[in-house]
C-alpha cells in the first residue's frame, strides 16, 4: 500500500482515480476543497500560492503524486493565457522537482492534443509534437519541465471520457445527457481519438506507478474512431436514438482554439511495458453503461460541494 496524493481531486479523473485507488492505497487528494464526503483524506490548498507545493508535500508525505490538475479548457485557456502557463506548464515542473527531491514517483497527465493531427496515421511517442491551441502549448511546456526537472518521471499524454461530479465534464456526458432529453447535437466526423473510459485509464497508470515506468508513454485505449461515431456508440449502448447525433464538421464549429483533425494515437510501447493488451474501446462503454445503471453518476455528483 502506497501514500498517492492526486492533485486535482475533484475533476472528473482526479475524482474517479482517487475513488478507485483508495481501495488499495492511502489516497490524498488536493483541490480547493471542492468535495465533500469523499473517502479518502482531502488536502485543501491553491496550487499555484506562494509556498503551496511545499505545504502540499510536507502534509501529504507521499510516496507517488499523479498530478492531474490543469487548466483542460480550450476556451478559458485562450481567454486567460497567463493563467494556463501558471498552471499547466509552470506548476508541473515545480512539482516534478520536489518528486525528484524527496524520491516520489510521479505521473504529469497531459494530453493527445500536442500534436497538429496532419499525419496520416497514429502518432507515437517519437512523433514531434506541433500544438495548435494555447492549451496544447502549455501542456507541451508542462511535459518538457516535468521531464527536464525530473527525468525519472513518467508523462502520460491521454483522452478520457467519464462520469464526473458537475455532470458536464465529458464528451460522452455531453452525448448522454443531451440524447437522454431528446436534443439534437452534433458530433464531428473530421475528429479522430482514442476514447479512454476514465475507469481504465486509472488502472493503467497504477500498474504504470507499480512498474517503476519512467519517460513519455502515449496512455489510451486500443482503438481509434471519430467523435461522431463515438456519439453513435453511446446511443445504441444505451439504447437510445442516434439519429439525433448529425454528422459535422469541426471547422465550422464556432470554437476560438484551433483543433486537431487526428488525434490517434499508437500505444504500443506501453502495451509493451506493462506486458499486457490495452483497454478496447467496447469494454471501457461496457464499464461505462454499467456504472450508470447502477446510480454511479448520482453518486459522484452527490460529492461536490453545494455552491
Amino acid at each position: 500500500m502506497k501514500r498517492l496524493l492526486i492533485t486535482g481531486a475533484s475533476g472528473l479523473l482526479g475524482l474517479n482515480l482517487a475513488l478507485a485507488a483508495q481501495q488499495e492505497h492511502t489516497v490524498l487528494g488536493a483541490d480547493r476543497c471542492a468535495l465533500s464526503g469523499v473517502p479518502f483524506e482531502q488536502i485543501c490548498l491553491d496550487l499555484l500560492a506562494a509556498g503551496a507545493v511545499e505545504r502540499l508535500f510536507e502534509a501529504a508525505r507521499p510516496d507517488w503524486l499523479i498530478h492531474c490538475a490543469a487548466l483542460a479548457d480550450l476556451e478559458a485557456c485562450e481567454a486567460d493565457p497567463a493563467l494556463a502557463r501558471r498552471l499547466n506548464a509552470r506548476l508541473p515542473g515545480e512539482l516534478a522537482a520536489a518528486c525528484r527531491t524527496r524520491g516520489v514517483k510521479m505521473i504529469h497527465i497531459s494530453t493527445d492534443a500536442v500534436f497538429d493531427g496532419t499525419k496520416p496515421g497514429r502518432y507515437t511517442e517519437d512523433d514531434a509534437p506541433a500544438p495548435l491551441s494555447l492549451y496544447a502549448r502549455t501542456k507541451l511546456e508542462g511535459e518538457q519541465a516535468v521531464l527536464t526537472a525530473n527525468p525519472k518521471a513518467i508523462v502520460a499524454r491521454v483522452n478520457f471520457y467519464g462520469f464526473s461530479p458537475s455532470g458536464r465534464r465529458s464528451l460522452a456526458e455531453f452525448f448522454l445527457n443531451n440524447l437522454l432529453a431528446g436534443t439534437p447535437v452534433r458530433g464531428f466526423t473530421d475528429v479522430t481519438f482514442n476514447p479512454t473510459f476514465v475507469g481504465d485509464l486509472a488502472d493503467l497508470l497504477l500498474a504504470m506507478l507499480a512498474a517503476d515506468l519512467r519517460g513519455l508513454y502515449h496512455t489510451v485505449g486500443a482503438e481509434t474512431c471519430s467523435k461522431y461515431d463515438f456519439g453513435r456508440a453511446i446511443a445504441r449502448r444505451f439504447g437510445l436514438d442516434e439519429s439525433l447525433i448529425a454528422p459535422a464538421s469541426v471547422e465550422g464549429s464556432g470554437l476560438t482554439a484551433r483543433r486537431a483533425h487526428n488525434l490517434g494515437l499508437e500505444a504500443h510501447k506501453l502495451s509493451t511495458a506493462l506486458g499486457r493488451p490495452l483497454p478496447s474501446f467496447s469494454t471501457g462503454l461496457e464499464r461505462f453503461y454499467a456504472q450508470y445503471q447502477q446510480g454511479y453518476p448520482q453518486k459522484i455528483r452527490s460529492y461536490q460541494q453545494p455552491g
